[in-house]
């Protein structure tokens, strides 16, 4: 219809200009013509001026009444058209005062505004997500996972940006269990997704879920979620809790089988290494890795693995080549404490008594250890010398209570920063700390 009227438009307008044309000549020229116009009995006589005045005058009257028809008809959709625009603009309004309450801290009054315009604005699903996390920061999770099913409804294509932000929510919220859910299902969708991968991760570590941890790895990796620095540290991470969860098996098969998994750079890690070799030890099968520990002392002086080598149990020859390995590695560190505990400690176990007692004798004179009193204590108790026995227990206990007391001040130091700051209650605060020093000094 549109277009009919537009046509019928365009060719009268072309013979009103024709009209015009000859009318205007006819004028100029001085002679009005004639005109006659019959129809069998019937005949209209005029001068050609005036007939072509009719004419133009009824192209003008056709002209206005085909453009008052063509407003008629797109009137409803123009006005349509406005009413949306208002609606969007009012919309688009209220998003952006939406946005500011909810900035300022004023969910509710956030949250309502943004519902109430979501129908009508052209960003429905803004509108809908902002508000769940405006209901979610007054703590009315019913509104919030309501929000997000609308917004579901409302944008069924947006599948993926619904479920970040209710995975979001979510962890923000410690529900651990329901993201795992709602990440699982996207992870589906979108198994190479960076923002679904590094919320699974975070989900998985929460959960301290490590097995599962361990298998996302590689595509963390794959997909560059995280920089190279951040997947080394998560592997160590990984890797040393999954040590940890299987040494409590204490089972020395399952632990090594583990162990040939762990990449190599990260075995190269002495705290990785440590854990692996305590639970070895603790499984019963420290002889199996006294070489691998030998091996890593060799490359690498750490005091850590020093002390867990001391805990391989050995019996004859194999205990006199932990003596000689250890001697050797004296030689480089004469004066260090705990390398001398550890030798007298493998010592005192050969039953190399005086060998022990002078290893023991040289570690307490370098530093003193609770460890040291305790095996002076038992080896002198074994030669019936109970007197000088009972004094390197009673040290080793004053050593043990300072050093607990110690570590208690520390905590609550730590605690309560508040008592750091210059004002009045400092001097309160450091009052229990006074207190406590002559039980130490006792």
């Amino acid at each position: 219809m549109r277009t009919f009227v537009v046509y019928v438009l365009i060719l009268s307008t072309l013979l009103a200009g024709a009209v015009a044309l000859v009318y205007v000549n006819l004028v100029e020229s001085g002679d009005p013509g004639y005109a006659i116009i019959g129809h069998g009995q019937w005949a209209v006589e005029s001068t050609l001026l005036t007939l072509l005045g009719i004419l133009l005058g009824l192209f003008l009257l056709l002209h206005v009444t085909l453009r008052l028809l063509g407003t008629m008809v797109s009137l409803p959709k123009s006005l349509k058209r406005r009413s949306e625009q208002k609606r969007n603009q009012r919309s688009q309004e209220a998003l952006l005062v939406g946005l500011y309450e909810s900035a300022q801290g004023n969910w509710e009054k956030a949250e309502k505004t943004l519902v109430r315009h979501a129908a009508n604005s052209g960003a429905p699903l803004i509108h809908y997500l902002t508000a769940a996390r405006a209901a979610q920061s007054r703590g009315a999770r019913e509104l919030r996972d309501e929000y997000l099913r609308v917004a579901a409804e409302t944008m069924p294509e947006a599948e993926l940006a619904i479920g970040l932000t209710r995975a979001e929510l979510q962890l923000s919220e410690r529900q651990f269990d329901h993201a795992l859910e709602n990440l699982s299902q996207l992870n589906k969708i979108a198994p190479t997704h960076a923002a679904v991968l590094k919320m699974l991760h975070r989900t998985y570590a929460h959960l301290e879920d490590w097995e599962a941890l361990h298998a996302l790895l590689p595509k963390l990796s794959a997909n560059k979620v995280m920089m190279e620095a951040e997947i080394k540290l998560l592997e160590t991470e990984t890797y040393s809790a999954l040590l940890k969860q299987k040494a409590q098996l204490k089972d020395a098969a399952v632990l090594k089988e583990l162990w040939k998994h762990v990449p190599k750079h990260i075995r190269a890690v002495s705290g990785v290494q440590a854990l692996y070799f305590a639970a070895m030890i603790e499984a019963g099968a420290g002889a199996d890795i006294e070489g691998d520990v030998r091996e890593a002392l060799g490359k690498a002086w750490d005091q850590t693995l020093l002390v867990l080598y001391g805990c391989i149990e050995q019996r004859g020859d194999a205990a006199s080549a932990q003596v000689r390995f250890l001697e050797g590695l004296l030689s480089k560190y004469p004066e260090d404490a705990v390398l001398l505990r550890v030798l007298g400690r493998i010592c005192y176990r050969s039953r190399l008594l005086d060998l022990a007692e002078q290893y023991l004798a040289r570690s307490l004179a370098v530093e003193a250890s609770v460890e040291a009193y305790h095996l002076m204590g038992e080896l002198l108790a074994q030669r019936g010398d109970k007197a000088a026995a009972s004094d390197y227990y009673r040290k080793g206990l004053l050593l043990a209570s300072s050093e607990v007391v110690q570590q208690v001040e520390e905590h609550a130091e730590e605690a309560s920063p508040v008592a750091e700051e210059p004002s009045s209650e400092s001097g309160a605060a450091a009052s229990p700390a006074d207190t406590s020093e002559p039980p130490a000094e006792g």
